[in-house]
Parts: structure tokens; sequence; C-alpha cells
């Protein structure tokens, strides 16, 4: 197992990331899944023999049953290198101030997750998305207070835009708050975007990216097609959106033919090209069971080509957008390393 400075921070974390959104002893986190604790515990007895050394988890993953699980399958006696991320702002109470990044929900949580975990620190806890009705001041303020009082070790941010991370960027350094050392952020070869903004601040700033769901729910993985859909799209489930389906099956065509050449899965190549990115720190892999954790982690091992990686760029690359097209027309002869630049199709 490859492992990856976390931004500029001097944390190590594993290129692959253990997700757990779907420990649930029910119907799980929006129908994702339902993996009990006994399941659970082989699961991360797996993959920590694996290499993976982060365990990533959310208050909000049904409703406190993931880290719940977590918790037990560890016993409350994780091993030293064994790393655990969490996250908070969504709903966990009613009530006024049963959610956001208030100090008040904030504090509150993270004691509710600690009990919850098992454990007395949260290596990494991420501003589950933005909460533009709480000044940053108080919500990095909070996060001050946490590592102060040794229950945060690092700070991150997950579905920030580009302009709310480099203000949480500014503030926390205008007031001497603790650093948001990564992003959790959604990026694939069908999901693009982040490349515009996103991945030239990581670049830029040194804040580690992790990717969550970077099979795009399974519509990455190699097993469908036009002819045979995800069953999590089928199942109403619509995140990632998508909004060009031809674009969608073009990309897995060539996903597949370069699977085939190595004699693997759809899912390690697109994994491959993911950890290959400017920024990528690690990749949030989830599975029912251990062999789909075990094709993934396996990703971390596999080599492209210049060739094939040129292929799959040419496949998906994000249509240059203003002022991106401006810019790479009359000053790409000045770009730094962090600038977009646009791929021929």
């Amino acid at each position: 197992m490859e492992y990856r400075y976390l931004g500029r921070s001097g944390l190590r974390v594993s290129a692959m990331t253990m997700g757990t959104m779907t420990f649930a002893t029910g119907a799980g986190f929006q129908g994702v899944g339902a993996v009990g604790p006994a399941v659970a515990r082989e699961q991360i007895a797996f993959c920590l023999d694996r290499g993976v050394n982060l365990i990533d988890t959310a208050n909000a993953y049904s409703r406190g049953e993931s880290e719940t699980i977590i918790g037990e399958a560890l016993g409350g006696k994780r091993p030293n290198d064994v790393l655990l991320s969490s996250k908070v702002r969504f709903r966990m109470d009613e009530g006024a101030n049963g959610e956001g990044l208030s100090r008040h929900h904030i504090m509150r949580q993270v004691e509710a997750s600690l009990g919850r975990l098992r454990t007395d620190v949260i290596d990494i806890l991420y501003l589950h998305e933005w909460d533009g009705s709480t000044p940053l001041e108080e919500t990095l303020g909070a996060l001050h207070t946490l590592v102060e009082q040794g229950k945060v070790r690092y700070a991150g941010a997950s579905n920030y835009s580009a302009w709310h991370l480099m203000k949480a960027l500014a503030v926390g350094e205008a007031r001497g708050f603790p650093r948001l050392v990564t992003q959790q952020i959604h990026y694939t070869l069908e999901a693009r975007e982040a490349e515009y903004e996103l991945v030239p601040i990581a670049v830029a700033e040194g804040v580690g990216i992790l990717v969550w769901s970077p099979l795009a729910g399974g519509l990455l993985s190699g097993k469908y097609g036009p002819e045979a859909p995800s069953a999590r799209q089928l199942g109403g489930r619509h995140e990632p959106p998508i909004r060009d389906t031809a674009r969608l099956w073009r990309i897995v065509e060539v996903l597949k033919e370069v699977a085939a050449a190595h004699g693997v899965s759809g899912a390690q190549v697109a994994l491959a090209w993911l950890l290959g990115r400017p920024g990528v720190a690690s990749l949030v892999i989830g599975g029912r069971t251990e062999a789909q954790f075990g094709d993934c982690i396996a990703a971390a091992d596999l080599l492209l080509t210049p060739e094939e990686r040129a292929r799959l760029d040419a496949v998906s690359a994000p249509p240059s957008i203003y002022p991106y097209w401006h810019q790479n027309r009359s000053a790409a002869e000045r770009f730094g390393p962090a600038d977009f630049r646009a791929e021929e199709k």
C-alpha cells in the first residue's frame, strides 16, 4: 500500500480509505447498504490487513449507526496506526440547533461521535457541508477549541465550493485557527468539474484531496452499460447526477478496453486514473463484500501507461468554460502548476 501526505500536514494516509456509509443495522444510509457489526468487523480487519490506515465515516451516516458499528468493531482498542475520520454538519437532533456549523452543534455532535466511536480523539474532522448562516470565525473557532482539547487532530472540509474553501483558509490563517488540511470531494472520470477550481486549490494551497464515490456509485465499475444501468441508479438514487448518459457510456467503453488490456476490472482502472491526478491523497472506497474491497484496494498497484491515461483523459475531458477558455487562449504561456489546462478532445 502506498501512503501519501495529507496536504501540507505531516499526516500520511493510505492511498485507499475505507468508506463505511454501508454500515447500518437497518436499511442503511439512503438505502446504500445494511452491513451489520459482525460483517463490519470482518471488513475492517480485511482492509487493515491490506495496509489501509484510514477509516472514514460521518455522524449523519444512518444517524450515527455507522460510527456505533465502527466503535463496536474496534472495541475501543484501535491500533495506534489506524486513523478515524468523521464529519459534522447535517441534522442530528430536533430543534433549532439540531444542524449546522455553529459552536453549539459542533461541540455537541463531536462529543456524541467520540462516544459512538469509543475513542478519545477523531483524527480528521470534516465540515460535511457549507453553512452560510454561521460565521466562519465561529465554526473555525470551535475546531480550534476541539484541537486544543485533544479531541480532534486535523480538520477538513467536504462539498465546499472553491470560494468557500479559500475563505475558510484565509479566515483560519488570519485568526490563528487550525488550517483545513484536506477536502473530501466528488471527483471521477465522469465528473471532472472539480478540476476547474477545487483541484487547483489543492495544488496551490496544499489541501489534500480525498475522493468520495470515486466509482460514481458503481457506474464506473465496468459492470454496467446502456443495456444494464447501475442498480443504484435504477433504485432511484440520483447521486451523483449523470447529465450526459451518452458521454458516460463512451467513457465506460474506453475504461473496459483499458481494463481488458491489463486483465483487471474497470473499477481498478477508474481508481488508478484518479490516483494519478494532481492533489489526490486517497480514495474513499466502499463495498458490501470483501471481494469488492479487495478489488478496489488492488488498484493502488495498477500502473497505467501514458497512452492509456491520454485515452481516458481525452474521452472524459471537461468542457473549457469561462474564464478558462479565455485563459487557455491568451495566458497559457504563463500558467503555473495549479492552472486549469483545457484538454483536446
